[in-house]
Order: structure tokens, then sequence, then C-alpha cells
């Protein structure tokens, strides 16, 4: 990989970090309020159902605690990867944007061998209304890990096209629409991570209270 000499250095542009009403950034603002009042509704819901039915609470696989861990490392590598780029570091770039992708597909695995495990314990999405919300709620959550992907997959392919040669390379790290691009991505990926940890810290909440009371 090449790494830009200091005499391409880049302009100072950051424009684009206080632009804060860039049709961009009001699009992922409401995209994330919309999944925040989602989850808290469904969330809710559950409450309110459990309740109602007098239904214990799932306990949860160990493996939703592993994932927590493998959602927080891939948060810590997409913070890696905007500052090797801010820094101009192709290299280091390029290897955290595959370090978050492989972080990323590693969750959705250790989350398909979390849900087998329910499987095993015969707990299915309609064994009663605590399962099915545990697996649809989850199940919700995944599904927006892997519409981030492709997002994830098109930044490592421009980077590997782009960052070959010294002009390229300039121009990439030049264009503020990518630092825009990537500033969002960020933010996505922290909003799922902190998304998780609230449904884990929900579920597990439910699960104390019950046996307390109980």
């Amino acid at each position: 990989m090449y790494e830009r000499p200091h005499e391409l250095k880049r302009p100072v542009d950051d424009s684009e970090d206080n632009f804060a009403f860039h049709p961009k950034n009001i699009y992922l603002a409401l995209l994330l309020f919309s999944l925040s009042m989602l989850f808290l509704a469904m969330t809710a819901a559950f409450v309110y159902t459990r309740v109602q039915s007098d239904l214990p609470p799932i306990k949860l696989p160990l493996l939703f605690f592993l994932n927590t861990a493998i959602l927080l490392g891939s948060s810590y590598t997409m913070v890696q990867a905007k500052r090797f780029y801010l820094a101009d570091n192709t290299v280091a770039y390029q290897r955290m944007l595959w370090y978050t992708l492989a972080l990323s597909l590693f969750f959705m695995v250790m989350q398909g061998v979390a849900w087998y495990q329910l499987f095993s314990n015969q707990i299915y999405i309609n064994t009663d209304n605590s399962a099915g919300y545990l697996y649809v709620i989850s199940a919700l959550h995944f599904a927006h890990v892997i519409g981030g992907l492709p997002f994830l997959g098109l930044f490592i392919y421009r980077a590997r096209k782009y960052m070959q040669e010294p002009v390229s390379v300039l121009v990439y790290f030049s264009d503020p629409d990518k630092r825009l691009n990537l500033r969002l991505l960020t933010i996505y990926w922290h909003f799922l991570d902190a998304l998780w940890i609230y449904l884990v810290l929900f579920f597990l909440l439910n699960q104390l209270v019950w046996q307390y009371i109980g």
C-alpha cells in the first residue's frame, strides 16, 4: 500500500464538520431517532405483555454478552479508521476498515450461535411472548448491522481503488464528502453498539427483577 509523503499534504478543510444541517446529517439523525423510538416502543411492549401474561423473562445466553464485546471492538476499529484517515495513513486506514468488517461478520456468526443455543434449550420464537420479543428485537438489531455492511464494504472498495498512487491518494483524502460519509458511518456504528448494550442490559434487568420479586 502507498503512504502519501509529506509534500503532498492535503489542505485543511473542516467545513463539512461544521455544517450541522447538511442533508446527510439530517437523514442520519432522523434514521437514528426513528430506530430509537422503534426499539423503545418494542421494549416497552415487551414489559407490558410479559407483566400482563405473568411470564418470566428469557435467560440470555452468555454469547449475548460476548457479542457486546465484539461490537465494542468494531466500534473501536471504526474510531481508529477515522483517526488514520485524518492522519492520511492509507495502510492503517484500510486495515482498520477490514478489522471492522471482520468483527461485524464475527458478531453475526456468534449471534446465530446464540440463537441456536436458545433452540437447543427448546426456546423458539412461538414458545411464549417473552421468547417472541427476544427473537424479534435481537433480529431487528441484527438486520441493521447487515444494513450497514454494504456502506462499509463501499469504503473498503473505494480505498483499495483510489489509494494506489500519490495523486489519487491526495484527491481521496481531500474529498470533504468522503470525510463526511466516514463520520456518519462511524456514528451509525456507535449507535448500533449503544443500542445492543441497551438491549442486553434491558433483558438482563428484566431477568434480575423477576428473580428478586420471585
